[in-house]
């Protein structure tokens, strides 16, 4: 992958998380709370984590360490898409800086639990976007679980809608 392939990847992840987040937007805050027995209880205690974790990868890769904040500190829906955009807002700038060389750096970090590992910029990246892809497959089976309307984040729909307007 090149610097280009991961300015559309990210592309994507922001899209994904916004048709995501907006999916749940209309849930009462009872069904955004509720204990659907997933990986993680809740819906929102669900998108907190992706969040999170998208804000933590990103600290690693500016030199910085930082512990996961739980769902419960996001008490309402717009509390958390909030503090997503923040996330998200610092994520495209960290992306669209990147230069060619820079993926190949190899960024040392400590996992949550304090064991340090290395591995190439370009990895963590794309590990970033399979992570939010796998548990915004969660998300959507928990809004089925409720009775809620799930939106379709598959790439491929991303490409088709990006053509779409492209040639509108």
């Amino acid at each position: 992958m090149n610097v280009d392939d991961f300015h559309l990847l990210y592309e994507y992840n922001s899209w994904a998380n916004r048709r995501t987040l907006d999916a749940c937007s209309t849930l009462t805050p009872e069904q955004f709370t509720r204990d659907l027995g997933s990986s993680f209880p809740s819906i929102r205690d669900t998108l907190a984590h992706v969040c999170e974790v998208e804000w933590l990868w990103l600290e690693r890769w500016l030199g910085r360490s930082g512990s996961l904040r739980p769902g419960s500190d996001f008490p309402t829906f717009d509390s958390l898409r909030r503090r997503w955009q923040e996330v998200e807002s610092s994520l495209v700038g960290y992306v669209s800086a990147l230069k060619p060389e820079d993926i190949q750096r190899v960024v040392e970090h400590k996992t949550t639990q304090g064991v340090p590992q290395a591995a190439p910029l370009w990895q963590m990246m794309q590990h970033l976007v399979n992570h939010g892809t796998y548990h915004r497959g969660q998300i959507a089976a928990m809004l089925r679980q409720l009775g809620s309307k799930a939106t379709s984040t598959d790439l491929i729909f991303f490409y088709r809608e990006r053509a779409a307007k492209a040639s509108a």
